[in-house]
C-alpha cells in the first residue's frame, strides 16, 4: 500500500475534535499551531485537512505567509519524527510536490536537520508572544505601572462591575456585544469579515469547544470585554480577546483577570497571546506586557 493511500486526507471540521484534541497534546512545543483553536479557527483559510496514522497527526494546508502554497503542519503524536516526516516525503514524492513544513518551532529545527539537506524561511511575522502567567495576573512591577493605572480607572468608573465564566447564561449578550463592534479599518493579516465569521463560529459552536471563557460586564453597559482561551499543558493559549474600546481599561481589566483566573484554577505556568501578523498596533500591545519570550517559526523545505 503506498503512502497516498495509507494518509487519507479529509477537510478538518469540528467533528474531528475528540480525535485530535489527544493527540495534540503530545506536542512539546507551545506555539498556538498545535492547538484545537489555532487549527479549527483557521480550516477554511489555511485550507486544512487531517489524516491520523499510528495515533500521530497529520495536517496538509498552504504556507502561513503564502496560501497558494501547499505545505504540511509537523506531524505530532506517537510517531518519531524521522518517521512521521519520512511518510511525508514519500507522500509528497508519489503525489508529485515538494514537501514543504510550515509554521516550524525553532525548537523543533535542530532534529529536522539530521533528517536531510533542507532549506528553511523565518515567518518574521509569525512568531508568538510568550509571557510568563504570575507577570500578566499580578502585574507587579513598575513596568506595569501604565496597566495597572487603567484597570484603577476602569475599577473607579464601574465599581459595581460583574465578572463571569461564558456560558449558556450569558452567551447571547457576548454575541450581541460583539456583533455592535466596529469592524477595523484594516487587517495586515486577513480581512475583517474572515476573522469576525472565525469569532462567532466559535461562540456558536461554544459547547462543542473545550475552551475557557471570561466575560466582564457593568451595570450600566453590559458586556464590555470577554476573553476565549485553551489550557494545554502548562500553557494557557488566548485565542480571542474583545474589548469595548469606548471603556477605558476594559482591555487591560479582562487580560489581567483571564489572566489570573486560568492561573489559580489550572496552575499554568505560562500564557502564549499568539502572533501580530505584522499588525504594528497588535505589536505594540504586545510588547506592552513584557513577553517572556518570541516563539520563532519558520518554514522549511526538503531538497
Amino acid at each position: 500500500m503506498n503512502t497516498l493511500t495509507i494518509m487519507c486526507f479529509k477537510p478538518l471540521t469540528l467533528d474531528a475534535i475528540e480525535v485530535i484534541r489527544p493527540i495534540l497534546e503530545k506536542s512539546s512545543s507551545r506555539t498556538c499551531d498545535y492547538t484545537l483553536a489555532g487549527l479549527l479557527m483557521w480550516a477554511d483559510y489555511f485550507h486544512y485537512e487531517y489524516a491520523v496514522v499510528d495515533n500521530t497527526l497529520f495536517i496538509k494546508g498552504v504556507t502561513e505567509n503564502d496560501v497558494t502554497r501547499p505545505a504540511f503542519s509537523l506531524p505530532v503524536g506517537d510517531m518519531p519524527l524521522e518517521k512521521s516526516v519520512g511518510m511525508l516525503i514519500d507522500y509528497c514524492r508519489e503525489s508529485g510536490e515538494k514537501l514543504i513544513l510550515s509554521a516550524v518551532p525553532e525548537d523543533r529545527l535542530q532534529e529536522l536537520y539530521m533528517l536531510g539537506p533542507c532549506d528553511i524561511e523565518e515567518l518574521t511575522d509569525w512568531a508568538d508572544y510568550l509571557y510568563e502567567a504570575k507577570d500578566l495576573a499580578l502585574l507587579q512591577g513598575k513596568k506595569y505601572n501604565k496597566k495597572r493605572n487603567h484597570i484603577h480607572q476602569f475599577v473607579q468608573a464601574n465599581p459595581c462591575y460583574m465578572v463571569e465564566p461564558l456560558g449558556d447564561a450569558n452567551i447571547d449578550s457576548v454575541k450581541g456585544f460583539f456583533h455592535s463592534m466596529e469592524l477595523p479599518v484594516d487587517n495586515a493579516f486577513v480581512t475583517a469579515e474572515v476573522e469576525r465569521s472565525q469569532v462567532f463560529n466559535v461562540l456558536d459552536n461554544y459547547s462543542r469547544f473545550p475552551f475557557e471563557g471570561l466575560v466582564l460586564s457593568t451595570p450600566e453597559v453590559g458586556v464590555v470585554a470577554f476573553a476565549i482561551g485553551e489550557v494545554m499543558g502548562d500553557t494557557l493559549y488566548v485565542h480571542i480577546e474583545k474589548m469595548d474600546h469606548r471603556v477605558a481599561g476594559a482591555g487591560e481589566m479582562i487580560n489581567r483577570l483571564f489572566a489570573s483566573a486560568m492561573l489559580e484554577k489550572y496552575g499554568v505556568r505560562y500564557i502564549n497571546r499568539e502572533e501580530d501578523v505584522g499588525d504594528e498596533g497588535l505589536r505594540h500591545a504586545k510588547l506592552s506586557y513584557h513577553p517572556a519570550a518570541l516563539l520563532k517559526k519558520y518554514n522549511m523545505s526538503f531538497r
